[in-house]
C-alpha cells in the first residue's frame, strides 16, 4: 500500500477516535461509566479508543485492574473538558443560526490547534474627480448677438405646428401621425429683415408634458398658443407653469381667431386667473389674435418676438470650447446614433469631442433642420450631430474636451460616480431589509423561547415543511394576472414620455405591469426573445419591424403592436391590460317572489318544507339559479327541487301567478322570504387606470 495514503488513513482513524472520545466523555458525564480501551481495526493503524462501560460494583478493585486502565491521562481529560466547557460558553452566547463575530471565531480556531489569519479588504483609495465643468462666465467684451430660441407651447390641436408650418413654409403638420406633433422639431426661421429666429416645436398632449418642460429650460421667449375658441385648457395652464419655472417672458398668440365662435377677450380674461396678464389690461404680456392656417398676422407676431429678443439683449460667447444642450436623441440605421442640439456657447464644427452624459461623440457631420451637411454651428442655432458612440439621453449637457482621451476619463468618471450613488442606495435597502429580517427573527424567537433548542428546530421544521418540499409554479400560471411589455420607440424623448405614462399606472391590484425592457429603434430578434422569456408583448412607436421579425414572432406567438399616435398605443396597452384580467361573475335578477304561507309535504320517510309564492316581479324559471333572502340578509343560495302550479310541475312562473316551491336543501320558510329567481354571467373586467388623457 502506498505509504502516504497509509498515513492519511491513519490520520482519520485518530480524528474519528476523538470524536468519539468526545461523546464517550459525555456519555460518562449521564451515566457515570468508566472507560475501558477498545482495538478500532486490526491493523495498529491509530491509538486505542475509549468507550464506555457500566460501571463495575466493586470500584476499588475495577479502577486498580489494569485492564480498565485509563487510556487518556487527566492532563488529557481536563483539556478536553476545559474545551467543551469553552464552546459550550460561547453557544450560549449565541443562536445555533446566528453568525459568530471575529474574536470568538479566532478562539474557537486557536483552540483547535489551528492558525489563524484574517484576510482584511483593501480598502479603494479615494479617485480624483476628473468631470468636465462648464467654462467661467465669458468677458462681455467677446459676447456677441445670438438669434432667440423660441419654444411653442400650449394644449393639443391649438395649432402649434400649423402656425410653425406658416411660419417656415414648409409642410410640418402633415407629416406628423394624425396631425400631432411627436417629437420636438427644432429649426431657424428667417425673417424678411434679416433676423433668425430659432423655434423648439414641443408635443402639446399629455404625454409629453417632460419634453415641454425641457423645451423651456434652453429656451429665451415662449409663444403660448391658445385657440380663441376653446379658451384656456389642462395643457395651457401646464405650460404657463413651465414658463413661470424657467423664467421665460411670455408672448401670447391666441389663434384661430377667423373661426364664428371664437373669443379673444374670454381667453384674455381666462388667462389672468393663471396670472397671465395682457398689455391691454396693465401687464407686460403682449397679445396677437392669429389665425395660423389662413397666415394672418403671422409677421405682427413674428416681429414681437423680435422686439422682444431686443429688449433682452441676447449674446452668446462664440469662441472656445463648445457648450450646449440635447434636445431630442435617436437611433439611424444608417448614420448611428444621432442628437439635435442647441448651441449655446462656443462654434461647434466637425472633429469636435463632446461629452454627453455618460457617453462621448467625435463628430463626423453636421446637418441643419433639412438634413443638409453643415460645416459649423454657432451660438443659437438648432443642429444635428452624429458621431455619438452611445446614444445620450435628451435635456444633457454637452461639453467639448480636448481630446478622445479626456472624453473616455470624464465618461470613466461619470460611470463611476453613478455607480457609488447606486451602491449606496443598495446598501440602505439591503440595511433595511437587514433590519426587517432581524426584527422578525427576534420576534419569532421569542414566541419560542420556552422551548428548547431541539424543540425550536423541529417545530421551525414543521412550519416551514410545505415550502421545503414545494415546486416552483409553472410561467403560464405566474404571468396569468400580469402584463409584460417591452417599449420601443423612434427618438429618446418619445420613449421617456411613454414610460411616464406608463410610471403613472396605480392598479397592480388588478394586473400588474412589467416593463422588462426600453429602448430606441426598431424591433429585432433581441425583443422577440425577451417577449418570448416573459411572456409579454412589444410596443413600438413609430418604429418598423420587417417581414422575417414578424414572421419570427408568428411563429412564436409574440404580439407586436406598432403606433404613429400615442393615443392609439396607451388605448392599445389598457386592451392588453383587460384581457389579462380575469373574469368577474354579475347577478342579473329575473324575477321576484314573496313567500304568502308556508307548509310541509312527506315523500316517503322525509318532510320537505313547500313555500307558498306569489311572483310581483319578472319571472321565476326553474332551470335558473335562486336565492333566500330574510332580513335583507342571504340565507341560502342554490336551485329548485320542485316548483308547482296547481299541482302541476312547471318551468316557468309568470308575474302575478302563485305557485309551490321547494329548495334543495331541507331549509324552513317564513312568511315574508324573498324568493329570488337569477343568472350568473361572466363579465371581462375592465382596468380602472386613468392615463391622464
Amino acid at each position: 500500500m502506498n505509504r502516504g495514503l497509509l498515513l492519511r488513513c491513519e490520520n482519520l482513524v485518530q480524528l474519528r477516535g476523538a470524536c468519539l472520545q468526545l461523546r464517550a466523555l459525555s456519555s460518562r458525564k449521564l451515566c457515570g461509566a468508566p472507560w475501558k480501551p477498545v482495538q478500532v481495526s486490526a491493523h495498529p493503524l491509530g491509538s486505542l479508543l475509549l468507550q464506555p462501560q457500566p460501571w463495575p460494583k466493586h470500584r476499588l478493585i475495577s479502577a486498580a485492574s489494569s485492564q480498565c486502565r485509563h487510556l487518556a491521562t487527566k492532563e488529557v481529560i481536563k483539556d478536553i473538558q476545559k474545551s467543551l466547557g469553552f464552546t459550550e460558553k460561547i453557544m450560549k452566547k449565541s443562536e445555533p443560526d446566528s453568525i459568530l463575530n471575529e474574536d470568538h471565531i479566532k478562539m474557537i480556531v486557536q483552540k483547535s490547534g489551528m492558525k489563524y489569519k484574517s484576510a482584511k479588504l483593501k480598502e479603494e483609495k479615494e479617485r480624483k474627480n476628473t468631470d468636465a465643468v462648464k467654462r467661467p462666465p465669458a468677458d462681455p467684451a467677446v459676447l456677441t448677438p445670438r438669434p432667440p430660441v423660441v419654444t411653442i407651447l400650449g394644449h393639443v390641436d391649438h395649432g402649434k405646428t400649423t402656425l410653425l408650418d406658416s411660419l417656415r413654409k414648409t409642410q410640418v403638420a402633415s407629416m406628423e401621425a394624425g396631425g400631432i406633433t411627436q417629437h420636438i422639431g427644432a429649426f431657424i426661421v428667417h425673417m424678411p429683415s434679416g433676423e433668425k429666429i430659432t423655434f423648439l416645436d414641443t408635443p402639446g398632449h399629455a404625454a409629453f408634458s417632460a419634453m415641454r418642460a425641457r423645451g423651456t429650460n434652453v429656451t429665451d421667449i415662449v409663444i403660448l398658443v391658445v385657440a380663441a375658441e376653446d379658451g384656456v385648457m389642462q395643457q395651457t395652464i401646464e405650460s404657463i407653469q413651465h414658463a413661470k419655472n424657467a423664467g421665460v417672458p411670455l408672448i401670447l398668440a391666441i389663434n384661430k381667431c377667423d373661426k364664428p365662435e371664437a373669443d379673444p377677450e374670454r381667453v384674455k380674461k381666462e388667462l389672468l386667473a393663471h396670472d397671465v396678464v395682457c398689455e391691454e389690461f396693465g401687464g407686460d404680456v403682449q397679445a396677437v389674435n392669429i389665425s395660423a392656417l389662413k397666415g394672418e398676422n403671422l409677421m405682427v407676431l413674428a416681429e414681437a418676438t423680435v422686439a422682444l429678443a431686443e429688449m433682452l439683449e441676447l449674446k452668446a460667447d462664440a469662441t472656445g470650447l463648445v457648450e450646449g444642450t440635447i434636445i431630442e436623441s435617436r437611433k439611424d440605421r444608417g448614420k448611428g446614433p444621432l442628437t439635435t442640439a442647441i448651441i449655446q456657447r462656443g462654434t461647434l464644427r466637425k472633429g469636435c469631442v463632446l461629452v454627453a452624459g455618460k457617453t462621448w461623440a467625435k463628430v463626423r457631420f453636421l446637418f441643419d433642420e433639412n438634413g443638409k451637411a453643415v460645416d459649423a454651428a454657432s451660438p443659437g442655432i438648432p443642429v444635428e450631430i452624429m458621431g455619438w458612440k452611445e446614444s445620450p439621453s435628451a435635456g444633457d449637457e454637452i461639453l467639448e474636451v480636448e481630446s478622445e482621451q479626456r472624453a473616455q476619463e470624464v465618461v470613466a468618471w461619470r460611470t463611476y460616480v453613478e455607480q457609488q450613488e447606486r451602491m449606496k442606495k443598495d446598501l440602505e435597502v439591503i440595511e433595511a431589509k437587514q433590519k426587517e429580517h432581524r426584527l422578525e427573527y427576534e420576534k419569532q424567537q421569542q414566541k419560542l423561547a420556552h422551548l428548547t433548542w431541539r424543540q425550536r428546530k423541529a417545530a421551525l421544521y414543521r412550519t416551514n415543511k410545505h415550502l421545503m418540499f414545494s415546486r416552483p409554479k409553472e410561467r403560464t400560471e405566474m404571468d396569468e394576472n400580469t402584463l409584460s411589455v417591452i417599449v420601443k420607440g423612434d427618438v429618446d424623448g418619445s420613449v421617456e414620455a411613454i414610460l411616464n405614462i406608463l410610471d403613472s399606472y396605480d392598479c397592480e391590484d388588478e394586473c400588474k405591469l412589467e416593463i422588462v425592457y426600453f429602448g430606441m429603434g426598431d424591433i429585432t430578434e433581441n425583443d422577440i426573445s425577451l417577449a418570448e422569456a416573459f411572456n409579454g408583448v412589444i410596443f413600438g412607436f413609430s418604429v418598423k419591424a420587417n417581414e422575417s421579425i414578424k414572421k419570427l414572432a408568428d411563429k412564436k406567438g409574440i404580439k407586436i403592436k406598432l403606433h404613429n399616435v400615442i393615443y392609439k398605443l396607451i388605448e392599445d396597452l389598457k386592451d392588453e391590460l383587460n384581457s389579462r384580467m380575469p373574469p368577474t361573475v354579475v347577478e342579473t335578477t329575473v324575477g321576484e317572489a314573496s313567500v304568502l304561507d308556508i307548509f310541509s309535504v312527506t315523500v316517503g320517510k322525509n318532510r320537505i318544507p313547500v313555500a307558498g309564492c306569489r311572483v310581483h316581479k319578472g319571472l321565476l324559471d326553474r332551470k335558473m339559479k335562486f336565492k333566500l333572502i330574510r332580513n335583507r340578509d342571504v340565507i341560502w343560495k342554490g336551485s329548485l327541487s320542485s316548483l308547482k302550479h296547481h299541482k302541476d310541475d312547471v318551468q316557468v312562473i309568470k308575474t302575478g301567478m302563485d305557485c309551490g316551491l321547494s329548495l334543495d336543501k331541507n331549509l324552513e320558510f317564513s312568511i315574508g322570504d324573498e324568493i329570488i329567481c337569477y343568472e350568473e354571467k361572466e363579465v371581462q373586467q375592465t382596468t380602472s387606470w386613468d392615463p391622464g388623457f
